[in-house]
C-alpha cells in the first residue's frame, strides 16, 4: 500500500485559481502563494454579507487511542462524498503544528484517499502562519521585558509575569528556563518558560477574530503580568496592539487549499484541543459557509475537548448552530478502551468491543442530550473490522437513536463516503434544540463542575488553593463571564489519561486558572497537562528526509 505523502506526490493538483472559481471566489481575492494554495483576503465576507450562510456539520471523534481514529480523514472524506452527491460543499480544517508532526501524532492533512494537497507544505512551513503568530507572542515578549529595563514604568513585577515565549516545536528544555543573566545591560533576571505556538493566546485570538479590528482590540486586552500592587498589566499598556497585528495581517486571510478530488479547502488557524480551543478560524468558518451550502469541519481531539470548546466557545463567539455532529470512532480503538493491547486489535473481540462501547456512547448522549444536536456515528473502517463487530457497534448506538454509517474513505475517497454524506444530508434538515453546556452568568467554578459533570461524568471537582485564589481574583477583576477552556489529557474523560473508556465517579483536579483576557476564556489547567510537550523517546523527525530534487518523504 502506497504512504499518504505517496499518494498525496502522485496526485495532479489543480492549479489555485482553478480550485477559487470553484469555490466561486472572484480572482480579486485571491493571494496565490504558489500555484496550489492561495490566501484569501478577508474582505470578501464584508462585501458578501448579505449572502446567505450554508450549514455547518461539525465532525468530532471518541476519545482518542493509539490505534488512531481518523477524524480528519473523515472530515475530508465526507465533504468529497458530499461534493459527489452534489451539493456545495468546502472543509473548514485546522493548520498542523510542527511539534505533533516531528513528534509521535503526525500531521493533520488527513490520510490515504482522504486528503488535503500539498500536504508537505500543510504540514510544515505552508503560508507561514505558525512564524507569524510566534513572532506577535514573541514582540509582545520582548517588549515587556523591555519595559522593565527601561525603567518599569508601569511597576510591574518581574515575579508575576504570566506571559510566555513561544516556539512551535515540542521543546520541554524550554518549560522553565531563568533568562535576563549576565549583567545590568542583558535585562532583568527572571523565571520564563516557553509554550508551544499553538497554546499561545495569540493563536486564540487569531481564530476567535472577526476583523482586523476585532484582532487589535483583542491583542490590547491581552493581560501580560501584574504590577506590584495586583493590577493587571495589558499589551494595550505597552502599546504593544498595532505592531502586533501588523504582524498577524496577511496571517488573518484564510488559506485555500484542495482536497485529492478537488473540493475547495480553507485551512486556518491550529489550536490544540487538549491545551487550548481546538478549533480552525472563525474568520474560515464564516467564509466557506457564505462560499458553499455545506461546510464540514472538525474540533480536536475528542467530543469532551474539541467539541465542547467548539459548541461553547467558538459557537457564542462565531453565532454558530452546527446542522449535525459527525462522531468518528473505530472498532480497533473501542477495543482498546475495552482493555485490549495495540499488538492484539486485529482479532475478534466482542467482549472487549462491548467493554469499551461506553466510551463512544458517552460522547454520543453528550451531544444529542446535553447540546441537543442531531448526530450519527461514522465507523472508520479497517479490513480486520468483522461483520459481528460491526452490528454490535450499529446495534447499540441505534439504541440511543443514532445512526450509523460505515466511512471507508481512506481507502476509497469521497467514493467510500457516500452513505455517510447521505446520512448528514439527513441530519442536516432534522430540526434541533441546540443548547450550551453551561450559562455565561454563572460563577468561573459553576461552569467548571458544569463542564466537569456533564460532559466529563466526574463526581467531584476539586479546584487546588491557588487556582482557587486566582479564581476570585479573576472574578474580582470583571472576568466572571467568559466561557471556560478546560486544558486536559485527550485520552480519557478523566484529567488520569490511564482510565479509559467512560469513567464514573472519579475527582477532577484544576491546578491552575488564568484569564485569557484577549481571547475572551479562562483556561484551567486540569491533571498534570502542559502547555510545552515534548518529544518521544523515537519522534517521527527520524523518519522525514528530503532527496536532491526536493522531494520529502516521511511525512504522514
Amino acid at each position: 500500500m502506497k504512504t499518504d505523502i505517496q499518494i498525496a506526490q502522485e496526485t495532479e493538483a489543480k492549479k489555485i485559481t482553478e480550485i477559487a472559481q470553484i469555490a466561486g471566489i472572484d480572482e480579486k481575492y485571491v493571494e496565490p502563494y504558489g500555484s496550489d494554495k492561495a490566501k484569501i483576503d478577508y474582505n470578501l465576507l464584508l462585501d458578501r454579507g448579505d449572502d446567505p450562510d450554508g450549514k455547518v456539520i461539525l465532525v468530532t471523534a471518541i476519545s482518542p487511542t493509539p490505534a488512531g481514529e481518523g477524524k480528519t480523514t473523515t472530515t475530508v472524506g465526507l465533504a468529497d462524498a458530499m461534493t459527489r452527491i452534489g451539493r456545495k460543499t468546502m472543509v473548514a480544517l485546522r493548520e498542523p503544528s510542527l511539534g505533533p508532526v516531528f513528534g509521535i501524532k503526525g500531521g493533520a492533512a488527513g490520510g490515504g484517499y482522504a486528503q488535503v494537497i500539498p500536504m508537505e507544505d500543510i504540514n510544515l512551513h505552508f503560508t507561514g502562519d505558525m512564524h507569524a503568530i510566534g513572532a506577535a507572542n514573541n514582540l509582545l515578549a520582548a517588549m515587556l521585558d523591555n519595559h522593565i529595563q527601561q525603567g518599569n514604568a508601569l511597576r510591574i513585577d518581574p515575579r508575576r509575569i504570566t506571559w510566555k515565549r513561544c516556539v512551535d516545536m515540542n521543546d520541554r528544555q524550554l518549560r522553565f528556563i531563568t533568562n535576563g543573566l549576565g549583567g545590568r545591560v542583558n535585562g532583568t533576571p527572571r523565571e520564563d518558560g516557553f509554550d508551544i505556538t499553538v497554546a499561545s493566546e495569540i493563536m486564540a485570538i487569531l481564530c476567535l477574530s472577526n476583523s482586523i479590528t476585532d484582532l487589535k482590540e483583542r491583542i490590547s486586552r491581552i493581560i501580560v503580568g501584574y504590577t506590584y500592587d495586583e493590577e493587571p498589566v495589558t499589551a494595550g499598556q505597552l502599546n504593544a496592539q498595532g505592531a502586533m497585528t501588523a504582524l498577524l495581517k496577511d496571517a488573518l486571510k484564510p488559506n485555500l487549499v484542495q482536497t485529492l478530488e478537488h473540493t475547495p479547502a480553507l485551512i486556518h488557524g491550529g489550536p490544540f484541543a487538549n491545551i487550548a480551543h481546538g478549533c480552525n478560524s472563525v474568520m474560515a468558518t464564516k467564509m466557506a459557509r457564505k462560499l458553499a451550502d455545506y461546510v464540514v469541519t472538525e474540533a480536536g481531539f475528542g467530543a469532551d475537548l474539541g467539541a465542547e470548546k467548539f459548541l461553547d466557545i467558538k459557537c457564542r463567539v462565531a453565532g454558530i448552530k452546527p446542522s449535525a455532529v459527525v462522531i468518528v470512532a473505530t472498532v480497533r480503538a473501542l477495543k482498546h478502551h475495552g482493555g485490549v493491547a495495540k499488538a492484539d486489535l486485529e482479532k475478534e473481540d466482542l467482549k472487549a468491543l462491548e467493554a469499551g462501547l461506553p466510551n463512544l456512547l458517552q460522547h454520543v448522549e453528550n451531544i444529542t442530550g446535553v447540546y441537543g444536536l442531531p448526530a450519527v456515528v461514522a465507523i472508520n473502517r479497517f479490513p480486520s473490522d468483522t461483520e459481528a463487530e460491526l452490528a454490535l457497534v450499529e446495534e447499540k448506538c441505534r439504541a440511543l437513536g443514532v445512526n450509523v454509517a460505515l466511512s471507508e474513505v481512506w481507502g476509497k475517497g469521497g467514493e467510500g463516503g457516500v452513505a455517510l454524506a447521505e446520512e448528514v444530508v439527513r441530519l442536516c434538515e432534522e430540526p434541533s434544540d441546540f443548547n450550551y453546556s453551561y450559562e455565561l452568568d454563572l460563577s468561573i467554578e459553576e461552569k467548571i463542575k458544569a463542564i466537569a459533570k456533564k460532559i466529563y461524568h466526574a463526581k467531584h471537582v476539586i479546584i487546588q488553593p491557588p487556582a482557587m485564589k486566582e479564581l476570585k481574583k479573576l472574578e474580582a477583576l470583571g472576568f466572571g463571564d467568559l466561557p471556560i477552556c478546560m486544558a486536559k489529557t485527550q485520552y480519557s474523560f478523566s484529567d488520569d489519561q490511564t482510565l479509559l473508556g467512560a469513567p464514573q465517579g472519579f475527582t477532577l483536579n484544576v491546578r491552575e486558572i488564568r484569564a485569557s483576557a484577549g481571547a475572551g476564556f479562562i483556561v484551567c489547567l486540569t491533571g498534570n497537562i502542559m502547555t510545552m510537550p515534548g518529544l518521544p523517546k523515537k519522534p517521527a523527525a527520524e523518519n522525514i528526509d528530503v532527496d536532491e530534487r526536493g522531494v520529502i518523504s516521511g511525512l504522514f
